[in-house]
């Protein structure tokens, strides 16, 4: 038995659906109301993390895990790690970020993952590291201004960056679960392209068959529109990722996606044209 977490978020729901198109999976969820993944074959426990029967609940019978989080403040990682040693796991899959690894990144978000990953390094638990790029779904952001203007307001609009599928995401994370070998290592996950928002911007215009225009985001703009979201660390955490993409730090492309699953990560043009629909009027 598999156990995922996040199974409502971009990468754990495909991940689930993956799994439970092979076999059982367990899943375990805050708001199963929100689950997108059904079948015979799927099993879910209601909790949160901070909730210990709950996940004494999940993780009974579980050889494998799937680990997403994602509050900045709750020691979650520390508390499934724990509960999986004592329920005798015997691997552990994180989903974590390429970031980690750069010595450049240095912002808050980044120093909570180096510390998650050091707590399960520390767990006991044999752990694989699943660390993929920016999302390609982030520009589902952009569905709203594309709707309503038909224009695409972002930061650094040339800044390339190799984002990757949430698609390709799973299919490694998959691959190391139910695979051989994957203990103790860390995958980078990237598209196979660096690509701008400029080009993003144009590649949705062909997919939508009308014209969109991008316009430039200042950095106090941008900080604005980020702090009536998120508190001010998570905030700054994202201009300073900006910046760092903006510098070029963010456009290597690596061979992940291909290694572990036989075929070729998915680039934008395609993302985009399976997601035409979420950015049409």
């Amino acid at each position: 038995m598999i156990l995922v977490t996040g199974a409502t978020g971009a990468v754990g729901r495909e991940v689930a659906a993956l799994l439970a198109a092979a076999g059982p999976v367990r899943i375990l969820a805050r708001r199963p109301e929100r689950l997108r993944v059904t079948g015979d074959g799927v099993e879910v426990v209601e909790g949160a993390y901070a909730d210990r029967r709950a996940l004494d609940r999940a993780l009974r019978d579980v050889t494998s895990v799937f680990l997403v989080t994602n509050s900045p403040t709750e020691p979650d990682d520390e508390r499934v790690a724990e509960a999986a040693a004592d329920a005798g796991v015997r691997h552990l899959v994180k989903l974590s970020m390429m970031a980690v690894e750069e010595p450049g990144a240095d912002d808050f978000i980044t120093r909570r993952l180096r510390e998650n990953e050091r707590t399960i390094r520390e767990s006991g638990v044999p752990w694989t590291f699943v660390r993929p790029r920016t999302f390609m779904s982030n520009t589902l952001s952009w569905a709203p201004g594309i709707r309503s203007e038909g224009v695409v307001r972002a930061l650094h609009g040339d800044a390339p960056v190799a984002c990757v599928d949430p698609r390709d995401v799973a299919a490694v994370a998959v691959a190391a679960l139910t695979g051989t070998g994957h203990e103790g290592k860390a995958y980078a996950v990237s598209g196979p392209e660096a690509i701008t928002a400029r080009e993003q911007t144009a590649e949705l215009a062909r997919v939508l068959g009308r014209p969109l225009r991008f316009e430039e985001l200042g950095v106090d703009a941008a900080r604005a529109a980020l702090l009536a979201k998120y508190p001010l660390p998570v905030a700054e955490a994202f201009l300073e990722s900006a910046e760092r993409q903006r510098v070029g730090a963010k456009a290597e492309v690596t061979p992940a996606v291909r290694e572990l699953t036989g075929r070729p990560a998915r680039p934008y043009r395609v993302w985009s044209a399976d997601h035409a629909r979420s950015f049409a009027a």
